[in-house]
């Protein structure tokens, strides 16, 4: 499977769906990867990162997800259909846990939510802590700031914030295993982003 970044663009009815087969070829083909066979310590198998879905515009410190918002969650699922998360990471926040609501449900999962008590590091640190005592496939739902320093954490490339008004992207990692690096692919599922999305120049977005 190519280890390259699906292209932003926008995405027809049909062409979405072929993207969205892609994802899961992508999703199933990293699956397949072999394992290293002795192990220092568990530790998942795939990581599947996501900010959570658009949300309301109130109550501005702890909003829900709008009704797109709500769509996301349910095509996040739809993306995860034919792989089982063992274990989902939330934050406090009432937008990360619904947004992985759907897929918790499904799969009878207890989100383990990590509190963002303690600023962004501990948070950080936290759910990295979390991703790595898990075994098998992890989802991680997290934030526009941070979930791209989550995949740093977990061994990954330093990237910029996600921009506030993308909502699309998809992040794959591979940790590293039997003598090959950390892997990481960016997709994107659900609805696409507006045009533009991702141009947040000088932003640090939330």
């Amino acid at each position: 499977m190519p280890r390259s970044s699906f292209p932003r663009r926008h995405v027809s009815s049909g062409r979405a769906r072929l993207a969205l087969g892609a994802l899961r070829l992508l999703l199933v083909g990293a699956l397949a990867l072999p394992l290293a066979t002795t192990p220092l310590a568990a530790q998942p198998s795939l990581v599947v990162l996501v900010r959570h879905g658009e949300k309301e515009a109130q109550p501005a410190d702890d909003p829900s997800l709008s009704a797109a918002g709500v769509a996301r969650a349910q095509a996040l699922a739809d993306a995860l259909a034919h792989v089982t998360p063992s274990t989902i990471v939330v934050s406090t926040r009432k937008r990360t846990v619904e947004t992985a609501a759907v897929v918790a449900k499904q799969r009878g999962i207890t989100p383990t939510v990590v509190s963002l008590d303690g600023g962004g590091a501990a948070h950080i640190r936290a759910v990295a802590d979390a991703v790595m005592k898990a075994s098998g496939v992890v989802l991680v739902v997290g934030h526009s700031n941070t979930v791209p320093a989550i995949i740093g954490a977990l061994g990954g490339p330093k990237l910029p914030d996600i921009c506030d008004a993308s909502y699309a992207t998809l992040f794959v990692l591979t940790p590293a295993r039997a003598g090959q690096p950390v892997q990481l692919v960016r997709s994107q599922y659900g609805t696409p982003d507006a045009a533009g999305a991702a141009t947040c120049a000088g932003m640090t977005p939330r």
